[in-house]
């Protein structure tokens, strides 16, 4: 810090009281000087000699015939006219960054200037402010800082922008000629103390962002000035304004709702937030961190920041969307009590825009003609990916929350492309919390919500799960039942392929090729069906003996199942399967409508049974179409969708028989 010291006559001010001062000397005071509250008992010529101000007032107090002058509007109050009280009688004044914007300003009150004597005060001030103050990094910092409570003075006096122009030329050096102390906070943490590093004997070239922790003890106003003239040099990297309004954001925004909201207090955090959005680089995909921005949008939801405000974060996340997670997209909803605890509806808003922009930036093109200087936007396959994943996350975590509706659940569950969901383990759970959170919704709203799910891209452990869930749709489970046995049978995981397909490890010998007939109205009952499968199966195990399917076979029914579905839910499915088809061919047929009576004996010759030839299998890839016929097939299709069809029905049927015969054993 740089000292000035002015005169050379010792001190002879003293205090009488709080409010009295006065010149201890031999010669009797001859003028009062009031300024404000405190009285000066002075002499005149001193005074006079110096001053062209004062000079004017005693002149008019002597015709006025008192002794008292009085000055109200002095710049500084009483400590800065006592500093020119001082210089006028020659005594030691010391002048430092913290007084001298107010000497400064008192002097040109008191028209201290050279027409009355030459070096005068206004003089001397101006060359210890242009040799050292700022040519200082820190006194350039203080003397701004001091400079709010002097307006307009010190704007009128260009106090305040020569020190801003000095603070923005000496960021813009070169760290390695960083020759003058700093504050530097190397754990990046708000409210950590700042480590004060000095010039000399320096082991290292200074940090780029030297200048950060200095610039953060400024007031809003002054650093948003002194930002823009940081900018407008064009030397800075976005990524280093990025840190720094996140540096000054963590230095004064509060942790804590309650004083972030509270009276008093809202009015600034609203202006602070405001500046800072105003002051982000002008690259949107750069500069800032996702998390930062998104931070900066919960905080102007809480303190009723402008909508325009809102908007421009919001296109600004849209940007780099991928780099957010769970816990940042948690926004606070407007209106609690009615939309929620969370704003799923902003958060959809992002994923749109997010969606929109990467599918033009795959065709070539940019957002607007006005951000042609702005980089291309090329979001990777990864980018969709975690994109996919954070939705799926954030779906986990609403669901939960009994507010959002679920039209805005499928809405946000929908709104993004199918390529960067390939696994659907995350959305399942998401839909089984929300199915647990809301046991009221009827069942077209269940089968909405459940229809998110593809069942072909559950692992192992989401399919184990959704088999054992009593809230989901009968038909969802056979579905997952399906596709869960598929995969037994080919005795590793069905890949799951961007295009959300699976391709089998091995070729099917259930697979029908397409007929030209189309799917009977009423397929054949399950009990044909079964029995036609066990014939097939008969074939198949040619090598088992007739005894040891009688006697053998409740142990092998079990071996075969690999003990993929448990017993309990396998019983509840297939008695509801059983007891459905068993009213639709036999409703009739008096006491033959039980489940048990409709199903075939399981002592039944095979060979009685007259299945259904199936015809030959082309490639391994071959799928079972909505037109076939087959017996296996038709009941095939009145159980799983028409979208789903992408694997054998007699596949499907097989384990179903196995199922059956165990479901009859144990009854």
């Amino acid at each position: 810090m740089k000292f000035m010291k002015l005169g050379s006559k010792p001190d002879a001010f003293q205090s009488d009281g709080a409010d009295v001062r006065y010149v201890a000397s031999d010669l009797a005071t001859d003028v009062v000087v009031h300024v404000r509250e405190v009285k000066f008992y002075l002499h005149k010529f001193p005074l006079i000699s110096k001053s062209s101000r004062l000079q004017r007032l005693v002149l008019k107090a002597t015709e006025e015939t008192t002794d008292e002058v009085r000055i109200d509007d002095l710049p500084g109050g009483a400590k800065s006219f006592e500093i020119c009280a001082k210089f006028c009688y020659g005594m030691v004044v010391t002048l430092s960054p913290h007084n001298v914007v107010a000497a400064r300003c008192a002097a040109e009150y008191l028209e201290m200037t050279e027409e009355m004597e030459k070096g005068n005060l206004i003089f001397k001030i101006e060359v210890f402010m242009n040799s050292s103050i700022l040519r200082s990094w820190k006194d350039s910092i203080i003397v701004l800082q001091r400079t709010k409570a002097l307006s307009p003075w010190s704007e009128e006096l260009k106090v305040v922008g020569r020190c801003i122009d000095a603070i923005a030329s000496k960021t813009s050096v070169d760290p390695a000629n960083v020759t003058w102390s700093y504050s530097h906070n190397n754990s990046k943490k708000g409210g950590a103390c700042a480590e004060i590093v000095e010039s000399a004997g320096k082991p290292s070239i200074a940090p780029k962002d030297w200048w950060v922790e200095d610039l953060c003890e400024l007031d809003v106003d002054l650093y948003r000035r002194v930002m823009v003239a940081i900018k407008s040099k064009g030397r800075m990297s976005p990524e280093l304004i990025g840190e720094a309004l996140k540096a000054y954001a963590v230095r004064w925004l509060p942790d804590s709702y309650d004083a972030l909201v509270a009276e008093g207090h809202m009015r600034r955090n609203q202006c602070l937030v405001e500046t800072l959005i105003w002051l982000l680089p002008s690259d949107k995909s750069s500069g800032c961190s996702c998390r930062f921005l998104l931070k900066l949008l919960k905080v102007a939801i809480l303190v009723g920041g402008g909508e325009h405000v809102k908007e421009e974060l919001i296109r600004r996340i849209s940007f780099q969307l991928h780099k957010a997670t769970v816990k940042d997209l948690l926004l606070p909803a407007t209106s609690p009590p009615n939309d929620g605890t969370y704003d799923v509806r902003l958060v959809h808003d992002l994923v749109q825009r997010f969606v929109a922009r990467t599918a033009l930036s795959h065709n070539g093109g940019f957002i607007e003609k006005s951000d042609e200087k702005m980089i291309e936007l090329n979001f990777e396959q990864e980018s969709t990916l975690a994109v996919g994943e954070l939705v799926d996350g954030y779906l986990s975590e609403v669901a939960s929350d009994q507010a959002p509706s679920l039209p805005m659940f499928v809405e946000l569950a929908t709104a993004v492309p199918e390529a960067a969901r390939p696994v659907h383990d995350t959305l399942y759970y998401a839909v089984d919390a929300y199915l647990k959170q809301h046991p009221d919704i009827n069942k077209s709203e269940k089968k909405k919500i459940c229809s998110l799910v593809d069942v072909k891209k559950l692992s192992t452990d989401a399919s184990m799960h959704a088999t054992q869930n009593d809230r989901l749709p009968l038909r969802l489970v056979v579905q997952v039942l399906f596709f869960q046995q598929l995969r037994a049978g080919s005795g590793k995981e069905l890949a799951l392929v961007d295009n959300g397909e699976h391709a089998c490890t091995r070729p099917t010998q259930d697979q029908c090729e397409p007929c030209e007939r189309r799917i009977p109205k009423h397929p054949e009952s399950l009990d044909k069906q079964v029995t036609s499968l066990s014939a097939r199966e008969s074939r198949q195990h040619h090598r088992t003996s007739d005894s040891e399917h009688r006697g053998g076979g409740r142990n092998s029914f079990k071996d075969q199942l690999g003990g993929l579905l448990p017993q309990s839910r396998s019983r509840r499915i297939f008695d509801k399967l059983w007891s459905s088809k068993g009213q639709g061919e036999h409703g009739g047929k008096g006491s033959e409508t039980s489940g048990s009576s409709q199903s075939p004996p399981l002592s039944a010759k095979p060979a009685e049974v007259k299945p259904s030839p199936l015809p030959a299998v082309r490639n391994r890839r071959s799928t079972c179409c909505s037109q076939c016929d087959h017996p296996c097939c038709s009941f095939y299709s009145s159980v799983i969708p028409t979208g789903s069809r992408d694997s054998p029905g007699p596949a499907f049927l097989k384990m179903l028989f196995f199922e059956v015969k165990l479901f009859l054993w144990q009854r």
